[in-house]
């Protein structure tokens, strides 16, 4: 048996110990850059801290991030962990370096990325605190985010490119009322809004709102400008969309020409 495996176990041991169910226990385990010793440590953290109450399988895997499905006193959360060894830092640090909240980060790969898991965390907070349709944040610990988990048994909601969709129009609108109360009232641009980061279930939900941006970023009305313009190539597929200088206007109350 590996050091490795030895470490997976007694994590195990201690978890369980403390009141944990574990499901799929060879499935949480998907890699060592996912699960290094940092990642364990936030885990036990969280748990300690009675933050998570079962642990279970993978729901997505990415270069940036994995999600695992948990759950806490009964209620389903999303475990999404940043993988330190294979995550964009340098693509991170451009969005923290103009954001006032943390320009003063520095440093190592790791310091980035617990940034970014605490940003995450804060512009959430700041999207469902105005009722915004995002998953509610629960707790972070270094490179672990908790959240609600939009999906039902233990499967996620689909992505919008993938969903079926009842009004393409109406939820053509309802994204865009979205942005603009984002702007508006969490003072906040999303910066990669796409079919890929919105989930459908019924309505639409904003989800992957770490690179989202305070106003007095310097890049926020591109941002903003580029989101309009992804939303608006996906949805002219399926009914009449509007001038993006319209929607620019409506949102920022700023005559703005195109960069």
């Amino acid at each position: 048996m590996s050091r490795r495996d030895d470490e997976y176990e007694r994590f195990d041991r201690e978890i369980e110990a403390m009141g944990v169910r574990i499901k799929d226990a060879d499935q949480v385990k998907v890699r060592d850059d996912v699960f290094d010793e940092v990642t364990l440590m936030a885990l036990y953290r969280l748990v300690h801290r009675k933050q998570i109450s079962v642990i279970g399988g993978p729901v997505s895997t990415g270069k940036e991030a994995n999600i695992i499905y948990g759950e806490h006193d009964n209620r389903g959360i999303a475990i999404k962990i940043y993988r330190i060894q294979t995550a964009n830092f340098k693509a991170m640090t451009e969005y923290l370096a103009g954001d006032r909240r943390f320009a003063s980060i520095r440093g190592s790969r790791r310091g980035i990325i617990f940034a970014w898991t605490k940003k995450e965390y804060s512009n959430l907070s700041r999207a469902h605190d105005i009722g915004l349709p995002v998953p509610e944040p629960l707790a972070f610990d270094r490179n672990i985010l908790l959240m609600e988990f939009l999906g039902e048994e233990e499967a996620p909601y689909p992505q919008l490119r993938l969903a079926e969709v009842d009004d393409y129009e109406a939820t053509y609108r309802e994204i865009l009322d979205c942005t603009r109360r984002l702007y508006q009232d969490a003072r906040l641009v999303h910066a990669d809004l796409s079919e890929y980061n919105i989930l459908y279930h019924e309505k639409p939900y904003l989800i992957d709102m770490g690179q989202a941006v305070t106003l007095d970023h310097p890049r926020a009305l591109t941002f903003l400008l580029r989101d309009i313009r992804n939303i608006n190539r996906y949805f002219s597929r399926y009914c009449d969309v509007q001038d993006e200088q319209e929607i620019m206007r409506a949102i920022t109350g700023i005559k703005r020409r195109e960069p």
